[in-house]
């Protein structure tokens, strides 16, 4: 659920890249937060465990558009892949205006995925949400190694309903763009029609 701070005239959408550990969802902010202009961005804040993983979140306030004179400001957070931390997981899902589901796209990662998507289907009906009404977007990535899934396999085990999808290499940026504004393109359609 977006917050509107009227006295700087702008409203704030979070954007949550939720998936199985290191399927690239701390890759993506890292990427973004890198191409990102300074002056439209704020800190990245990394809280990690011990064993380097993110575990609570990536924080960027990422400016892109206006809706009736306000600025929109997106904070982009990423959840911890790891089912140990699945309360921080239902904790960053709150009061989140769009999902990105990162895929790993390596053959032996397809059980993960899958698990994965159940997880956060879980998880936002916990909550109140229904994901089939929650702006959301897929990204496979991996696309550059040698043991992955075909785009049919994944589509047919991930994206039964056709929501929007992208193909990606998180660390040199393919795709990651693309998601990132497929999704924000989503969040402010559902603001605009919030009135």
């Amino acid at each position: 659920m977006s917050f509107i701070n009227y006295s700087s005239r702008e409203i704030s959408c979070k954007i949550v890249y939720y998936g199985p550990g290191l399927c690239g969802k701390t890759t993506n902010l890292q990427y973004i937060y890198a191409k990102t202009n300074p002056e439209a961005k704020g800190k990245m804040i990394s809280l990690a465990t011990e064993t380097d993983r993110t575990l609570f979140f990536d924080f960027l306030p990422l400016s892109l558009a206006e809706i009736r004179g306000f600025k929109t400001r997106f904070h982009l957070y990423t959840v911890p892949g790891q089912v140990f931390y699945d309360a921080s997981r239902k904790l960053i899902l709150k009061g989140v205006d769009g999902v990105v589901f990162v895929a790993d796209s390596q053959v032996e990662r397809m059980e993960a995925n899958l698990e994965s998507v159940d997880n956060l289907k879980i998880n936002l009906a916990e909550q109140g949400y229904d994901l089939a009404k929650v702006p959301f977007v897929l990204q496979y990535n991996k696309r550059d190694l040698p043991n992955v899934v075909p785009v049919e396999e994944l589509r047919r085990a991930l994206n039964p309903s056709g929501i929007p999808e992208y193909q990606a290499v998180a660390p040199t940026g393919v795709g990651v763009f693309d998601t990132l504004k497929a999704v924000a393109k989503l969040v402010l359609t559902e603001l605009r029609k919030g009135g």
